[in-house]
């Protein structure tokens, strides 16, 4: 539940996580974070210590001299998962953080042990611009701890947020509503900040703040529960070792240092969210905004960025962690419940509409046919029948613009009238080419239930994607009413969510048929002018055109943009006609040159571990090309050896032979010593444990995985 770290900017695009590493100034340490979603939200509870004279206004991001923000420098700062530490230059102040799951435990050592203070900011919220401060409570309990309330509008409409803090030291405290001091030990405005002044002595100051979506008693309880001493090493070893196990469920063996930072830090990036959302009793805020209370045992989650993380990183847990991609599953199901629809990207118990496509049904499917079925699989079958309807009278939302982003206009005219014209929607091509896809995950969930009417009807749906091609342009193009293109085309062209695409052009959306390959191959004209278009995909230049091109689109190799999720499965498409030799090289391509070990790492939007995802299981060498199908494409493996630590004590082992930089190309693939007539594997093979042997070489080997 508790993110904290460093904020270093407000405002921008690049100010989502509150950390860039460009930044020189330190605004504070906040308690909640996303992770390199582009659009911010939280940025709870800011918390800053300083000395000398009070300044309440945190000051400008291109101004190191303004505000209660201090200097760093990278020199004198270290991270390691579960544990930050920095050197606030200003006053020299030693800041250090970890926290347990639901607890933020900072340490703070001062040079002027005469002079502690510390600015609690509730005002601050990241990407203001966007999210505003509703309600903000403070209240003094004694003199060493403090509890206060944010209510905050922004990417989640409705975000509620309670914290609950002691200190080691007792402190006064100065309470200052929009800049003015007020009397008292309590209030409740819009704009509130405090600063504390702590009794002198030598010892560092600590503090312990537990947080909650639920009430004060809530954040009080998760803290005592969690943390009831104050002991910050063991905090710190216990966060440490908390990661440690979830790294170690996959080992890799490498000749490159480089290559084993990459991964591991990707396999780290796909351990921060989903994050828990209920107190340590089980209680939690439900998507009406009431309390709820989870059966003993249970935990539920937040933030969902679905449209992104169905691809790599969901299809990555039924792997490594099953029973948490399950619990993933029955927390969409408890969205359902209470909110009347599957999520499409939910944030602090908020439908926040955000993106297109209803991906929770992947989701679902994939652990499905993964056998990961610890859920109501009937409810699950409805909710994404329910999901992937217009409907405006279930679903529970905070305003009229959130409504018809969840219920979607181009579900009604893809019901009516079987496609979405591109003069009635926005992104209306991407939208419908989602929607085929997931219908026919609903599809292959229906006739594995017996539901053959049903199977029949999501098939019909699933297939409307060819409506979009147009076999001159060989092309997805906006249809429009009357049944004609839009005019003109240029299938260079991007206006960022404002054209036939969503974040892309009609290079990188034509290839969205991970679900039926052979039918687009047949609509391209066969195999042979098939492979000539993608090749030519990924070897033409990579000039995006139009006046208001989309940043999503980026990391290029031709006009593949592997910055953006909806083209990750391009790269094997080739495994698909029978050119495994041209995804060997494409997929080493891709790992050895847009992903990189410095701050910079990744050559897009993280997305919440989604990019990360990616990396994970192609440096593995497989990939899940079409979740719902339970079987997995090979690829170009990087790491000598790599080891899935599987439930119940198995393990899968892949080994490379002949591996390095030069022997890119798969010349043959042995599992459980029997050879691999097709570069495909399923998951049953993997989760089962047992060896796979891939042996490389620096020529492609065109006999294997020939079609």
């Amino acid at each position: 539940m508790v993110q904290l770290s460093p904020d270093t900017r407000y405002d921008g695009w690049d100010s989502c996580g509150g950390y860039h590493y460009t930044d020189s100034t330190i605004i504070g340490f906040s308690h909640t974070h996303l992770s390199g979603t582009g659009i911010a939200d939280y940025g709870d509870v800011l918390f800053m210590p300083f000395s000398g004279d009070i300044q309440l206004d945190r000051g400008a991001d291109d101004d190191p001299d303004s505000g209660f923000r201090s200097r760093f420098s990278h020199e004198k700062e270290a991270s390691q998962p579960g544990y930050y530490q920095v050197q606030l230059l200003d006053d020299d102040i030693n800041a250090e953080l970890t926290a347990s799951t639901r607890v933020g435990f900072h340490k703070y050592t001062f040079k002027d042990a005469t002079d502690q203070k510390l600015m609690i900011d509730l005002t601050h919220v990241l990407q203001e611009r966007f999210n505003k401060n509703e309600i903000n409570e403070i209240k003094v309990i004694n003199d060493t701890e403090i509890t206060g309330y944010k209510l905050t509008n922004g990417w989640a409409k409705e975000q509620h947020i309670y914290f609950h803090a002691k200190f080691n030291k007792p402190f006064t405290i100065k309470i200052y509503d929009n800049g003015t001091l007020v009397e008292g030990s309590e209030k409740k405005s819009q704009l509130i900040k405090a600063v504390l002044e702590f009794e002198p002595n030598n010892e560092p100051l600590l503090a312990k703040v537990g947080i909650s979506a639920v009430d004060y008693e809530g954040a009080k309880m998760n803290l005592e529960t969690e943390v009831p001493h104050w002991d910050f090493e063991k905090v710190k070893n216990q966060a440490y070792e908390a990661w440690n196990q979830a790294l170690k469920k996959i080992e890799i063996s490498s000749k490159s240092e480089d290559q084993k930072a990459i991964f591991y830090t990707a396999l780290y990036h796909t351990g921060i969210s989903p994050n828990i959302f209920n107190d340590v009793d089980g209680r939690f805020r439900r998507i009406d905004m009431e309390i709820g209370q989870l059966p003993e045992g249970e935990n539920t989650y937040t933030v969902f960025s679905l449209w992104d993380t169905f691809r790599a990183f969901h299809p990555l847990l039924t792997i490594t962690d099953p029973d948490l991609d399950n619990e993933f599953v029955k927390t969409l199901l408890r969205k359902y419940d209470e909110g009347g629809m599957l999520p499409k990207w939910e944030l602090a118990a908020n439908y926040t509409g955000t993106m297109i496509g209803y991906h929770a049904i992947p989701v679902i499917v994939d652990a499905y046919f993964k056998g990961i079925r610890n859920f109501d699989v009937e409810k699950a079958y409805e909710a994404m029948k329910v999901s992937s309807k217009f409907d405006t009278t279930k679903v529970y939302v905070h305003n009229r613009n959130i409504l018809f982003k969840m219920s979607a206009l181009a579900k009604k005219y893809n019901e009516e009238l079987g496609f979405v014209p591109a003069d009635k929607d926005n992104e209306a091509v991407a939208k419908a080419l989602e929607y085929a896809y997931n219908d026919w995950c609903i599809a292959q969930m229906a006739k594995d239930l017996g539901k053959e009417e049903d199977y029949e009807v999501y098939m019909e749906r699933a297939g409307r994607y060819a409506k979009y091609f147009d076999k001159e342009t060989k092309f997805m193009r906006g249809v429009l009413s009357d049944g004609s293109w839009r005019t003109p085309f240029d299938p260079r062209a991007s206006s960022h969510r404002k054209d036939d695409y969503c974040e892309g052009n009609a290079w990188q959306w034509t290839w969205f048929v991970p679900h039926d390959v052979d039918g687009l191959v047949g609509l391209m004209g066969g195999k042979e002018e098939f492979s000539v278009k993608l090749n030519q995909f990924f070897t033409m230049d990579s000039e995006i055109t139009g006046e208001d091109t989309s940043n999503d689109i980026s990391g290029f190799v031709g006009q593949y943009a592997h910055g953006n999720e909806p083209g990750h499965h391009i790269t094997h498409m080739f495994n698909y006609v029978g050119q495994p030799w041209k995804t060997q090289e494409l997929v080493d391509t891709v790992l050895q040159t847009l992903y990189f070990n410095d701050p910079n790492g990744l050559a897009g939007n993280e997305d919440c571990g989604a990019m990360s995802a990616w990396y994970i299981l192609n440096a593995i060498g497989i990939y899940s090309f079409c979740p719902g199908d339970p079987q997995y494409s090979i690829g170009r493996p990087l790491f000598d050896e790599v080891i899935f630590n599987l439930k119940d004590g198995k393990n899968f082992r892949l080994k490379t032979i002949n591996n390095s930089t030069e022997n890119k190309y798969v010349q043959s693939v042995l599992l459980n010593g029997k050879a691999l007539e097709s570069p495909f594997i399923s998951h049953e093979n993997i989760i089962k444990g047992g060896d796979m042997e891939i042996v490389m070489g620096p020529e492609p080997n065109k006999n294997f995985g020939a079609r």
